[in-house]
């Protein structure tokens, strides 16, 4: 046999079994252990190749990965050019620090490839030379014939041989919450993933049934290992936080540079200080100039919100995702598990003369019957007790469970029929079954021979509505009795409710006799009286449509995405709030634009990514995709300008989660595939818990705005200090540059957590999401910035040339003059908590705690910087007296007032431009 024979049908579903068992080389008696193992060598292991990590040097070296570090080592390396060690060795210590900052907060690298291997079986028992044994699943090659029954997970993409009531859950591939019934006939080769019934794949679970099949695909080339490579082959993108602090340290950093070019060149040329005396100079203006604090207090900032999060439920799995959530304009959800309770639910029944509606959700037996609005006791409604009754005995499932935590065993629909007769009081346990049809995928029926308490004996059918109502001559009255069947009125009512988007089974019986105690298919031709219909449906979250209502009123759009059908989706859609009107597709020339629409995956499929990027804004619900869909769905509304969200709990999610601005996995019931490609993991697979994490994205958005309005003064003034002592042609500089690193780390980001932390501002989930190009800084608070740096500077300057000018030394200048520095930051502090309104009240002093606490540890550091020697060493600081720091304090707190006349200046300025 030739051993590296391929398979010669490119669609093993498509081909019967027999012609793909003999492309494989494979016979009913399974390959030779000589065969398998030649095939091993030659295919592979039946695994998923682990990710290469990212070497630690490379890891290291992006934390540096920023334009003002840049040049913060080039003064670092200046430094050490003109032989100063000890400024050198600062500076390059505050990179280093800003480096292990980032390390520790960026955790360890993307797991997601490696939770996909995860879902891979690790056992399988397979036919080797006509003997059934039992093999490592990674030993599995393409001709190998496997077993499975209820309970096994799919070892490798297999083509059915044998199936026998094969039911398989394939919701982490296609999203679908019923599971697929299975057999072996061929189905179109342009069959979707989730309509390829006569194959199995691999990481899926039998829910029902038996089955034989042949190994068609193993490792990668499974459709899990297909997943694994989209997840590999999807760019990152970057947040709009990234893409604005990026181009804030650009504008920056240029900004500096030409400075310092015309101040050492007014400084050279003009005033005539010498090569080493300018280039210090150069250097202090530019380290002064630097918020190299920046990195770092936006990192901490994210980690404080990431703390706050998980409070919330909400596990953030990186930091730039935390901020990105604020930015979110399109959220994508799936909708089984997601939007819904992935727990099947009866909603409505019919007979034929009432219409039932069913009350509860999910598994709980809890809820009441009702009809016309009031409770109907199926006791007093024979027809409901009848159907309630057909439905409970040809049954499979079983309500298991305590209140608060119901499940079910067997099937979701038949679990559905098996609550829905505890909440009509029947007791399907009471019937003595004595024969049964099991259902099969293609009678779409099930029957049972059942015996009651009385004697009576029964045949109760329950399936397809076409299938059962074509075995009907009679129907269920009102009393219970039979009279002829109106096959009008059950089809009027199937189609109702299948507009509803309910997936609708029907109930039939018939008398047995007395003595029957057998049951097959030809007894259930014809004769049954047919009792009624239900509708199933997996319920919305109802807080899922109140987190929707508020992200709809925060600008956020909500789409579903969803392997389900269009009906169905449409329906639940329409009940979450998604969306409302008519059912439009996304191909109907005729379509109102204004109407909700409906894209499925095969009109995707045949869109051009011009096309889709054209609709994909209108479109609200995306049904019967495929996870390539899901990617092109997440990149044509980024293409359009869309920051998008995307949230799943299967690993058919994990390519779309990854491509996404952020992905957000549902903690509970989502694959560890899913959890680990995703930037933001829910603990309580609560939607809602994607709108409070939208709104703690918005605060840290805007505590990070604040936390740069209250940082950027104090590079500013530093910098104006050195600047214009330059350009006077001043001798002695009022600011060594060690002495400037130490205001920016030790005072500077210490006094900004106290912002990092502050609460949400009010209304602000009322706002629209900023726009992605948006500046981290508006023209208002640029003036801002500029004006507080100039009193910053006028106090610092003020300081270090009154105490000179009256005989203080050099090292004591400028340590009151660094204290000023420090206490105006202090004072200009309680200044930026509040934005807008004036923080001349006793309001300023309430509602944050940190703020007393970092002002603590900036007395006790600057009192180091004062009073301790070897600070003096090292950042050339003296001792000063009480009439130093009052003097430095008084000017703190002429700037503070001088901050807020400028604050109302420019509100009342924005205020009279806004209403211009």
């Amino acid at each position: 046999m030739d051993l590296d024979r391929t398979i010669q049908t490119s669609e093993p579903w498509a081909a019967p079994a027999s012609a793909v068992l003999e492309s494989l080389g494979g016979t009913e008696h399974g390959l030779t252990a000589a065969e398998a193992s030649a095939r091993l060598d030659s295919h592979g292991r039946n695994m998923l190749a682990p990710p290469k990590p990212a070497p630690w040097w490379k890891r290291v070296l992006l934390q540096f990965k920023d334009v003002l570090i840049y040049v913060l080592l080039a003064s670092a390396l200046l430094k050490a050019i003109i032989g100063d060690w000890v400024d050198f060795a600062v500076i390059l210590a505050v990179a280093v620090i800003n480096a292990v900052i980032g390390l520790v907060q960026e955790g360890r690298a993307e797991q997601a490839l490696n939770a996909i291997r995860g879902m891979m079986s690790t056992q399988a028992h397979v036919m080797r030379a006509g003997v059934w044994i039992e093999v490592d699943a990674a030993e599995l090659v393409p001709g190998d014939v496997v077993r499975l029954r209820a309970g096994d997970r799919v070892p490798a993409d297999l083509r059915l041989l044998d199936a026998a009531n094969l039911q398989v859950d394939e919701s982490a591939l296609t999203g679908e919450a019923e599971p697929s019934t299975k057999f072996t006939e061929p189905v179109a080769p342009t069959a979707e993933l989730g309509d390829r019934s006569s194959m199995m794949f691999s990481g899926t679970l039998v829910a029902a049934g038996t089955g034989r099949g042949v190994v068609v695909a193993t490792g990668v080339n499974t459709e899990i290992g297909h997943i694994q490579t989209l997840v590999t082959e999807v760019e990152s993108v970057e947040t709009p936080l990234a893409i604005a602090l990026a181009r804030f340290g650009r504008l920056i950093a240029w900004t500096i540079v030409a400075m310092t070019l015309v101040m050492t060149a007014i400084g050279f040329f003009v005033h005539g200080f010498g090569l080493q005396e300018i280039v210090s100079a150069a250097i202090g203006f530019a380290v002064a100039a630097i918020p190299e604090g920046l990195p770092a207090l936006v990192t901490i900032t994210l980690a404080l919100g990431v703390q706050q999060m998980a409070r919330r439920h909400a596990i953030t799995r990186r930091l730039p995702a935390v901020e990105a959530l604020g930015s979110v304009t399109v959220i994508c959800s799936d909708k089984t598990g997601t939007l819904t309770k992935n727990e099947m639910t009866a909603r409505a029944v019919r007979t034929a003369a009432h219409e039932y509606e069913v009350e509860g959700t999910g598994y709980a037996p809890e809820g009441v019957i009702t009809r016309d609005g009031a409770p109907a006791p199926a006791s007093a409604n024979p027809d409901l007790q009848a159907l309630a009754e057909a439905v409970a005995v040809c049954n499979d499932a079983r309500v298991v469970g305590a209140a608060g935590d119901w499940r079910i065993v067997g099937a979701p629909t038949e679990g559905a029929l098996a609550v829905l007769g505890h909440k009509a009081g029947v007791d399907g346990g009471t019937w003595q079954r004595e024969a049964e049809v099991p259902f099969d995928s293609e009678t779409k029926y099930m029957a049972v021979l059942a015996r009651g308490d009385g004697g009576e004996a029964y045949v109760f059918l329950k399936g397809a509505p076409d299938r059962v109502l074509t075995r009907a001559t009679t129907q269920t009255q009102p009393d219970g009795s039979a009279a002829p069947i109106d096959v009008a009125h059950w089809q009027r009512q199937i189609s109702e409710l299948g507009q509803r988007g309910l997936r609708v089974l029907a109930a039939a019986r018939r008398r047995a006799d007395a003595g029957a105690a057998t049951l097959s298919h030809a007894d259930l031709e014809t004769g049954f009286e047919f009792i009624g219909v239900v509708g199933i449906v997996d319920p919305p979250r109802p807080e899922a449509i109140v987190a929707i209502a508020t992200s709809h009123r925060a600008g956020v759009a909500v789409k579903m995405i969803t392997g389900d059908h269009p009906d169905t989706a449409l329906s639940i859609a329409r009940e979450m709030g998604i969306t409302s009107g008519g059912d439009a597709g996304a191909g109907d020339a005729g379509a109102d634009a204004a109407e909700p629409r409906v894209l499925t995956g095969a009109e995707l499929e045949a869109m051009s990514d011009e096309q889709l990027r054209a609709v994909a804004g209108t479109v609200d619900v995306y049904a019967r995709t495929s996870p390539e869909h899901k990617i092109r769905i997440v990149s044509a509304l980024q293409h359009e300008g869309e920051v998008v969200a995307m949230t799943g709990d299967g690993v058919n999610d994990a390519p779309a989660l990854t491509q996404a601005d952020v992905g957000v996995a549902m903690g509970l019931k989502g694959t560890e595939a899913t959890k680990e490609a995703a930037d933001l993991v829910l603990t309580d697979d609560n939607f809602a818990t994607i709108e409070r994490a939208v709104e703690e994205g918005r605060r840290i958005y805007s505590n990070i705005r604040k936390s740069i309005l209250f940082l950027l003064p104090t590079n500013g003034g530093q910098s104006l200090v050195i600047l214009i002592a330059v350009l006077i042609g001043a001798t002695q500089l009022p600011l060594e540059p060690v002495q400037v690193l130490w205001i920016n780390m030790a005072t500077s980001v210490t006094l900004s957590l106290a912002l990092a932390g502050a609460g949400a501002e009010p209304g602000l989930m009322d706002q629209p999401p900023r726009g992605k190009d948006a500046p981290l800084l508006d023209a208002r608070m640029g003036v801002r910035i500029g004006v507080v740096s100039l009193l910053v500077a006028a106090a610092t300057m003020f300081s270090f040339y009154f105490e000179d000018g009256h005989g203080e030394n050099l090292a004591q200048s400028q340590t009151t003059a660094v204290t000023t520095l420090a206490l105006c930051q202090l004072a200009y502090l309680f200044s930026c908590r509040f934005l807008d309104r004036s923080s001349l009240s006793l309001e300023v002093f309430r509602g944050n705690r940190v703020i007393y606490i970092s002002a603590a540890v900036l007395i006790v550091l600057q009192l180091a910087f004062v009073y301790l020697p070897f600070m003096h060493d090292w950042f050339g600081s003296d001792v000063i007296d009480w009439h130093q720091w009052g003097l430095s304090a008084l000017l703190a707190i002429v700037v503070f007032v001088l901050a807020e006349v400028n604050k109302a200046l420019t509100r009342r300025i924005g205020e009279s431009g806004g209403a211009r």
